[in-house]
């Protein structure tokens, strides 16, 4: 089967994308309005870009309504934000921020998420993530108009927040972390479900 991209609507593309690009790690978004009204809500088009600087980026996009999400308008206007990473332990709670509240609505009210405060951006972390990672604002790039278009939010990271228990001799233990992946549809995936290792060759 063949696909020509620009012979199908953007929602079949987006089907065709989530379909094939995963699992996705899952970048817990958590900002602050220029109102002060916290906001927390998960992306899965999400990677690390580098380490010197340290980088990492998420897309946001745009749907059937298209309007901004919460989380680009925060960004845009505070220039900080905070990724938490989701462990299975936190998946009901950042499934039920997946929803499209009201600007004014507070996602860690509503998902009973705890606040705690970051030591260099203004925005809080979610307390129950056993990594968090404090970021500020590089730049954002859009791409294209309309529903189906997007925004890359890309972030320089200044500051990790990692769980004592999950850390040790300078590595973060995955077994411990417990991290969810996005797959297509409602379908998620455990990194803890089945692992497998193979030694990278190296050229002498």
């Amino acid at each position: 089967m063949k696909i020509e991209t620009s012979n199908i609507e953007w929602l079949d593309r987006y089907k065709l994308l989530i379909g094939s690009v995963l699992p996705r790690p899952i970048a817990f978004v958590s900002s602050l309005s220029k109102n002060n009204i916290a906001n927390l809500a998960p992306f899965s088009f999400f990677m690390g870009i580098g380490a010197e600087p340290m980088m990492l980026a998420f897309s946001v996009m745009r749907d059937h309504e298209n309007i901004s999400k919460d989380t680009l308008v925060n960004v845009e206007e505070t220039k900080e934000f905070v990724v938490n990473i989701v462990g299975e332990k936190i998946v009901n709670q950042m499934n039920e921020c997946a929803t499209n509240f009201q600007p004014e609505i507070d996602e860690f009210e509503v998902s009973g998420l705890e606040k705690e405060p970051c030591d260099l951006v203004r925005p809080p972390r979610v307390k129950e993530s056993d990594v968090s990672l404090e970021c500020v604002l590089d730049r954002v790039i859009n791409f294209g108009e309309g529903p189906g278009s997007s925004s890359l939010v890309i972030g320089k990271v200044v500051m990790i927040h990692v769980n004592d228990e999950i850390y040790a001799n300078g590595k973060i233990n995955t077994k411990e972390l417990q991290p969810i992946g996005r797959l297509a549809g409602n379908e998620y995936t455990r990194a803890s479900a089945s692992t497998f290792s193979i030694e990278r060759k190296r050229i002498k």
